[in-house]
């Protein structure tokens, strides 16, 4: 797929060192929003309040924690085949529902923090939920799994104050199908929004190690065609040692 240079895996393993005790990670969902429309691909990010605890003034993409909601909103249509079985992959107990709840978590959080719904127009609409999926009923949108890439998981190496097992999505600008304004701002998560060329992220903004590593690994995978045959690479410390493993 790509050598990633050992420098920038030995940062992926040292960013936020601490000598807290070890916590098994929790699971996370992040979403890199593409826009292929123009002669180079360009990619969405946030960036973070400077009050934020984790990470903060970082620019990000949307993503976060797993939640139990996830399990229960209707989609569109569902993940492709492939990446499903990626997405189970090295994992306690594996099922298509933890699958399908990663990638909706995905769609849920960049939602709540950008104000995009990503989806298709519902044939019929399900009844609304108390919760963060009500806003997708109200607009007459469903979740399509089918246009989502699995193209990265990494897990916060251990001795971290917070640790994530995080999915790394990718999902076409195409697919936004309607914003509700409003979720970005001095008061919110992101204060800003920003969309910048692949080829270009890292010389403007400074980026975390697993940041610039998923790009350059999303960069990869555009040059072979994306397709979800191609490996998906797994970030993760094994008895000490920095390892990417592909699923």
């Amino acid at each position: 797929m790509t050598d990633v240079p050992p420098e920038l895996m030995q940062k992926f393993s040292t960013d936020a060192m601490g000598g807290h005790p070890n916590i098994a990670p929790k699971d996370a969902s992040t979403l890199i929003l593409l826009d292929r429309s123009g002669a180079e691909p360009k990619v969405l990010m946030g960036k973070r309040h400077d009050r934020h605890v984790f990470m903060p003034g970082a620019y990000v993409f949307p993503g976060g924690r797993v939640d139990p909601i996830d399990r229960s909103i209707p989609v569109a249509a569902s993940l492709d085949p492939r990446a499903e079985q990626k997405l189970m992959a090295q994992i306690k107990r594996p099922n298509a529902a933890k699958a399908r709840a990663l990638a909706l978590a995905a769609v849920r959080e960049t939602f709540e923090e950008t104000g995009l719904l990503l989806g298709a127009k519902a044939s019929e609409i399900p009844a609304k939920p108390d919760n963060a999926w009500a806003a997708f009923v109200d607009a007459g949108i469903l979740p399509d799994l089918s246009t989502m890439h699995f193209v990265a998981r990494a897990v916060t190496p251990p001795r971290r104050k917070r640790r994530y097992d995080t999915r790394f999505f990718t999902a076409d600008a195409s697919t936004i199908a309607h914003r509700i304004d409003g979720k970005v701002g001095a008061d919110f998560e992101l204060v800003e929004l920003v969309w910048l060329p692949l080829s270009e992220v890292k010389q403007r903004i400074e980026l975390m190690a697993i940041t610039e590593i998923v790009l350059r690994e999303l960069n990869a995978q555009l040059e072979k065609g994306f397709s979800h045959d191609l490996p998906v690479p797994y970030f993760h410390v094994v008895h000490g040692r920095r390892v990417r493993d592909l699923l």
